[in-house]
């Protein structure tokens, strides 16, 4: 008998992506009937952010290995548009303190040694383990399992950043600057715009004095359709995700971020070990308290996170590629645990990932997400030159793997 396909249905039971879609579809609606509808429209916007970066493979980790390896910057060039697209759109509400009648507020943190020294291990560990904080869940959910192991020792070091983390935000660091709030909505915005084209334009400088041309977007299968099977235009991945950013800081009042749930539940495994974390500084902050004493179901990065999951799941189910390898090399492992543990830690000293002080931090206007920038950016140049130590072969961006 002929073996069936992932797409295929066999009379009597469901496909993996009629198991997933049921999945994401049953949890936003228990999410929404216990905690209320609008963490269960942010569970389906994380379910949209999932779908989102595995179609459009959008890595931040691979984009900057092969601009560092080798001088190509599409993918760079795609994040300044998402983050052109994104501050167009936050600059406005956020120095109006208001979006849609409700009270928003953006992420600005200080700038001192805290961020620098957390960015730049962060930076190293997204080249140790594979991926950034949206890159980890994202293939999770697509089927890589080495990220699994990245994503434990993520949390993990997430857990150890929050021990750490009054020590480190007690050193030199000056007060907090918004971009917006103090050139107000056009004025930050024009300086934005001026800085994305600037690094945009030295990536194509340095692209054509490598290689005389920009690199040109990979062919697409003409296979299933292009919206179900992939890939999706990287520009499109690029402004989708500046617009999902701001569904989220509409409906939960702040911009998207994902590291702090791996803090909780860090926190929240090692209390149900016997551990106590409550005397720790990070968990006496308010938010943070109510946090580690509430449902974990009640945390609204923790449901945008599951929700990225499970959509990126059932996109790679959908299109058929949903086929986890679990055989993995021992120094691979190695790497995925040391790079995990970087990722977690250097995310709580620099008040957040990727997302929550890059994308997030930026387009809030916030200096200390251009500081993030520099210093994870000099990290990740660190990290490509660590990965021959763990990896026999160099690996290119993510094509569903980040």
């Amino acid at each position: 008998m002929r073996e069936l396909t992932l797409t295929e249905k066999h009379p009597h039971q469901l496909s993996l992506p009629a198991l997933t879609a049921i999945a994401l579809l049953v949890a936003i609606l228990v999410i929404g009937a216990t905690f209320g509808t609008r963490l269960g429209a942010l569970m389906l916007v994380g379910g949209a952010f999932g779908a989102v970066l595995y179609h459009a493979a959008f890595g931040f980790t691979g984009a900057w290995r092969v601009f560092i390896s080798e001088r190509r910057g599409r993918g760079l060039r795609a994040q300044m548009v998402m983050l052109a697209v994104a501050v167009v759109l936050f600059f406005p509400p956020l120095a109006a303190g208001t979006l849609f009648g409700m009270p928003v507020s953006g992420y600005v943190a200080p700038i001192g040694v805290s961020v620098l020294v957390g960015a730049f291990l962060f930076g190293i560990g997204m080249q140790l383990g594979g991926g950034c904080a949206s890159g980890t869940l994202f293939t999770v959910g697509g089927g890589n399992a080495r990220m699994l192991i990245t994503l434990a020792f993520f949390i993990v070091g997430s857990l150890i950043g929050t021990a750490h983390f009054s020590w480190w935000t007690s050193l030199p660091a000056f007060q907090p600057v918004s971009l917006a709030t103090t050139f107000g909505a056009g004025g930050g915005i024009a300086i934005s715009l001026v800085l994305f084209a600037a690094i945009a334009a030295i990536s194509v400088v340095m692209e054509k004095r490598r290689h005389g041309q920009l690199g040109q977007a990979p062919r697409v299968d003409q296979g299933q359709p292009r919206w179900l099977r992939g890939p999706w235009p990287l520009l499109f991945g690029a402004v989708a995700l500046a617009l999902l950013n701001f569904i989220t800081l509409a409906l939960a009042g702040r911009p998207w971020g994902i590291t702090s749930a791996f803090a909780l539940w860090g926190a929240k495994g090692f209390e149900a070990l016997g551990g106590d974390v409550s005397g720790w500084g990070y968990w006496q902050a308010p938010g943070n308290a109510a946090a580690l004493k509430a449902s974990v179901w009640s945390d609204v990065t923790t449901v945008m996170n599951i929700g990225i999951i499970l959509g990126a799941m059932a996109a790679a189910s959908l299109a058929g590629k949903f086929a986890p390898r679990f055989h993995i090399p021992l120094r691979s492992i190695v790497a995925a645990a040391i790079g995990g543990v970087l990722l977690g830690y250097g995310a709580r000293l620099a008040f957040g990932c990727n997302i929550g002080a890059y994308f997030g931090g930026i387009a809030s206007g916030s200096l200390h997400g251009w500081l993030w920038l520099v210093a994870a950016f000099a990290g990740n140049m660190l990290g490509v030159k660590l990965r021959p130590l763990f990896f026999s072969t160099p690996a290119r961006p993510w094509v569903r793997s980040n």
